[in-house]
Parts: structure tokens; sequence; C-alpha cells
């Protein structure tokens, strides 16, 4: 039985398996991400009733992966895994975590320390963007390296990222699309006070009636940070160079510096 649909016998055999756990021999992990510690934190959050089954995958990448999960009232959740083993993935978050206060005063004794410390920022950065109006998944909870969130998509099925999408979408459709992101990289900057810092056509996903989220935000920090407008810039540039080159649209980079220069003016910010 594989470990990525978790029905009501595995969770019994993961049951078991925590009474017995110095015996390795009574789980036997399918994917890298399902560690002794993560199985042990899903068996919490099915406990605390936060979840009620683990499904399939719905999105992979190096650093997570993001799992269909259903709660107590059957309603769909999206479970983001993080992976505690990757030493790569480690040295990339370090320039997001430099200079952010929100660090300062932690210590990471190990990679694990530090991935869990990364799960819970993003859990913060959803809050924070959502309570600013930023269109992004509804955060739940986090534990640990653990992540559950509000699931976008249709059935088992998450919407499409702008990435995938936007071949079957008209010119007007795009260009709509295009104002949408303006308008949430204004809420992010402006109202949230944070800067995406990994803002592209991989982190935009397309909902139905032509809207969108923004979702993968842990490596967002905040405008004080050193590196801030770095990332900044750099997000505005994807963002240029997808709607440009890819999707064919006649727009000019002022079209994004413009929705989010005057409030950065205020803060005594030059972009």
């Amino acid at each position: 039985m594989k470990v990525d649909k978790l029905d009501k016998a595995m969770r019994e055999k993961l049951r078991r398996w925590e009474r017995r756990e110095k015996d390795k021999d009574q789980f036997k992990v399918v994917e890298e991400v399902f560690d002794t510690a993560t199985v042990k934190t899903i068996l919490e959050l099915i406990r605390r009733r936060v979840i009620r089954r683990l499904n399939g995958v719905v999105s992979s990448g190096k650093e997570s992966r993001v799992y269909l999960a259903y709660s107590p009232l059957n309603e769909p959740l999206a479970v983001k895994i993080y992976l505690t083993s990757t030493t790569e993935f480690k040295r990339g978050i370090y320039k997001y975590i430099i200079g952010d206060p929100r660090f300062e005063k932690m210590s990471f004794k190990d990679t694990r320390s530090l991935i869990i410390a990364w799960a819970h920022k993003e859990f913060r950065n959803l809050k924070r963007m959502m309570e600013a109006g930023v269109k992004v998944p509804k955060p739940v909870t986090c534990l640990n390296n653990v992540l559950v969130m509000e699931f976008l998509g249709d059935d088992s099925y998450r919407y499409p990222l702008l990435v995938e999408a936007y071949r079957d979408l008209s010119e007007d459709e795009l260009r709509q699309v295009f104002q949408l992101v303006c308008s949430e990289l204004e809420k992010i900057v402006c109202s949230a006070e944070l800067v995406h810092g990994d803002l592209s056509e991989y982190n935009i996903m397309v909902k139905p009636n032509l809207d969108i989220a923004v979702i993968d935000v842990s490596q967002a920090v905040e405008l004080s940070h050193p590196r801030a407008l770095e990332f900044l810039n750099r997000d505005v540039e994807n963002i240029y160079k997808f709607f440009v080159k890819e999707a064919k649209l006649d727009v000019q980079r002022e079209e994004l510096k413009g929705r989010i220069e005057p409030c950065l003016r205020k803060r005594g910010v030059l972009f």
C-alpha cells in the first residue's frame, strides 16, 4: 500500500507503527518526504481533527510535496510537506533569512529546525497577505514541517498555473490576467508590506471566471529586508518578461512599477 493514499487502513497501520516506533520494519517510507517525524506530525493533525485523510500528490517540487487532503467535514485541503533532508534547499533559502528580523533570534541546530521555521514563515506570510486582501490560499494551520491550507482546485485537480493556462487564453483574457497580477503585486507590497521574492508564471494560479491566486510565499520578505528591492525588481522583471516574451502582450514595465512606486516613496524607498 502506498503512503500517498492514506485511507482508513493506512491510518490504522500508522497508529500501529507509532506504538512500535523503534521497530523500523513496521513502516516503510514510500517517499523521502515521509520520514519518522513527518508521519508523526500527520498523525497528530489527524488526532486534532484538522485532516481526516490524505490523498495523492497534486504538486511536487525540490523542497516540498503538496497533497490533497480532506477535513473531518470532507472539505478539500492542501497539505504542503517540506522535505527536511535536502542540504541544497538549505543553502538556497539563506538569502531570504539573513536580514529578516523574524529570524534574528532563532538558532538552527540542524537542517530540520531550519525547514520547520521556513514552513511557519510561509504560514505567517499567507496570513499577512490574506489579511491585506491578497488572493492567496487560506492558511489553516502549520505543525512542524507540515502546512495545511485551502485547496485551490476542482474536485481532486488543482487549478492550472499561469504557465500551464496562458496558451488557452485570448489576448483580451491575458491582458485581464496581467492587470490582476499588477493588482496583487500592489497589495503584496503596499498593503501587506512584503515582497514575494519569487513571483512568476509558476507561482500564479488561474482560477475559474478568470481570477488568479498567488501561491508559494515562503520566501516572501518584509520591505525592511536588506535585499527587498533586489527581490522586488526580480519579481517585476519576471512578470514583465513572461507577458511580453511568452504571452506576446504589448505591456510596459512601468505598468507594474507604477502600481507600487507611490507607496514605496511614502516609505522613503527609491525603486
